[in-house]
């Protein structure tokens, strides 16, 4: 890590007791150059208190010196145990408040679609406990009979870069343990650009394609025209009833 603790108190305190460049107090912070501009106007960082980099074991007076005598100097950061691995996430991963009700329904999700993630994999990606993992695989949860298999990556609660990279290493380690797969875990276990780049499968013709090729049988033979309703129920015409009443007549 090359960035201070408190940063912004600590771009306070630079640009209110020294004469370094925004520039050089911006990358030192990691701020933007014009929210250190910002903050020497003072419409940024409006009552925090500056935190003296110097004091707190994060810079030297020799260091801030060169930097104020050379405006290309980069500043560097004095070794402080209190700054090592401040930005490292620890614990399980946050999730926000209106999005906790929706974990049980990406859990089950990944565990009816990629049940080749172990347990560990899908607390990492939605923020969750083993004991609740095991419970929805063992159908036991209390709320099992009202949930629906959502994708997590569609409710926000991880990306798909994070999910395509759990499946890759989940089936790199079935791969090295020689485990069989089949074609449909296969195509589960492909990333989202593996998947779009892959060619397209054959088309399976339908059973109303197939249908309709028994029933016309083929292109050489036409089809037939429908009957008339007369012909339907052989109804006969005027004439035919007429000759029918002349010969009555004359056998009387």
């Amino acid at each position: 890590m090359d960035k201070p603790i408190m940063t912004k108190a600590t771009a306070v305190w630079l640009v209110d007791n020294t004469t370094i460049s925004f520039k050089q107090v911006a990358d030192f912070c990691g701020l933007h150059e014009l929210e250190v501009q910002g903050i020497a106007d003072g419409d940024v960082a409006q009552g925090v208190k500056g935190f003296d980099p110097i004091a707190n074991n994060q810079l030297t007076q020799e260091e801030i010196a060169k930097a104020e005598a050379d405006p290309a100097h980069t500043l560097k950061l004095k070794y402080n145990p209190a700054a090592q691995g401040e930005e490292k996430r620890r614990g399980p991963r946050y999730t926000p408040l209106s999005k906790r009700q929706d974990r049980p329904n990406s859990i089950l999700w990944l565990v009816k679609f990629h049940p080749e993630l172990t347990d560990a994999q899908i607390a990492k990606l939605v923020g969750t406990t083993k004991p609740t993992i095991q419970s929805i695989r063992e159908r036991t949860h209390w709320n099992i009979q009202q949930m629906e298999p959502i994708d997590p990556v569609a409710l926000g609660l991880c990306k798909q870069t994070e999910l395509d990279a759990a499946v890759q290493k989940a089936a790199t380690k079935r791969a090295q343990e020689g485990e069989a797969m089949s074609d449909d875990e296969r195509r589960k276990l492909l990333s989202t650009e593996q998947s779009l780049a892959a060619d397209a499968e054959p088309k399976m013709p339908t059973a109303i394609e197939g249908l309709e090729a028994f029933t016309l049988g083929g292109d050489d033979k036409k089809e037939e025209a429908t009957p008339d309703a007369e012909t339907l129920f052989n109804l006969p015409d005027d004439k035919d009833e007429d000759e029918t009443e002349d010969d009555d007549d004359d056998a009387k």
